[in-house]
């Protein structure tokens, strides 16, 4: 039973890597990706290419200088959400300034399309290490990496208190101190945020993502659900589903 739930949750994520690729992703949401320092979510929403994405405005007549354009505008947005993520603001407008100006020597489109993926990664890349160095121990980095790779399964304190080697009430005390969050409150949390991603990007049904990220029942998963969301998990699919551009 644990290794079919540790598959659908693995194939749910193989799923979402190959369906996330919608003409263009609200901006709000990709910006808050990579601001998140969700490396690999950056990645799913920058394999189109800058080239192929719907929506995007005439700047310029010219194709070189209308990519450019959009370009610039994207890496202000990044430095932008980045530094009220928490990024130094030299950093921030100094990695901004360090890529415009690599844009502007570029002398084909393409060459500004693959620019725009790098450039996105490195900010999301950054986030992530500013985040961890907030968690300052590596017991508590551990756990968390640990909590992300295990979300199929039944977490709890002691499992993650003999992961670490340390005693599950000490544990408790330096998680909560560091990411000022209970465990299991962020495991919850984790899940619940998993959830919501496969209510939207895959055909799940709300019993089998209950199943599949080790909740005791449907309607527990769904009382906890419908807390932190304020919706039940059909009303979340019914809500949003539609409102996601998919491409075919």
């Amino acid at each position: 039973m644990e290794y079919r739930k540790e598959l659908a949750y693995r194939e749910f994520l193989q799923r979402e890597n190959n369906i996330f690729r919608a003409p263009y992703q609200p901006e709000l949401e990709f910006y808050a990706v990579i601001q998140s320092g969700d490396i690999n979510k950056t990645k799913e929403m920058c394999r189109e290419s800058l080239l192929e994405k719907q929506g995007l405005g005439i700047l310029s007549q010219n194709p070189l200088n209308n990519i450019r354009y959009h370009f610039i505008i994207t890496t202000a947005m990044v430095a932008r959400y980045c530094i009220e993520g928490g990024m130094e603001l030299s950093e921030g407008y100094a990695l901004s300034d360090y890529y415009i100006q690599k844009a502007d020597l570029c002398d084909r489109p393409e060459q500004i399309a693959e620019l725009h993926s790098t450039m996105c990664l490195d900010y999301a890349k950054r986030m992530k290490s500013f985040q961890k160095k907030r968690i300052c121990s590596q017991p508590i980095v551990k756990c968390i990496d640990y909590i992300y790779e295990n979300l199929h399964t039944r977490i709890t304190v002691e499992t993650l208190a003999d992961y670490v080697c340390l005693n599950p009430s000490y544990l408790s005390r330096l998680f909560k101190k560091e990411t000022g969050m209970t465990i299991s409150g962020y495991i919850m949390e984790k899940k619940t945020a998993t959830a919501q991603n496969m209510l939207l990007y895959s055909e799940y049904s709300p019993a089998e993502i209950a199943a599949i990220l080790a909740y005791p029942n449907q309607s527990y998963f769904s009382a906890v659900f419908k807390r932190t969301t304020g919706l039940s998990p059909m009303q979340y699919r019914k809500k949003y589903f539609r409102a996601m551009p998919f491409s075919k």
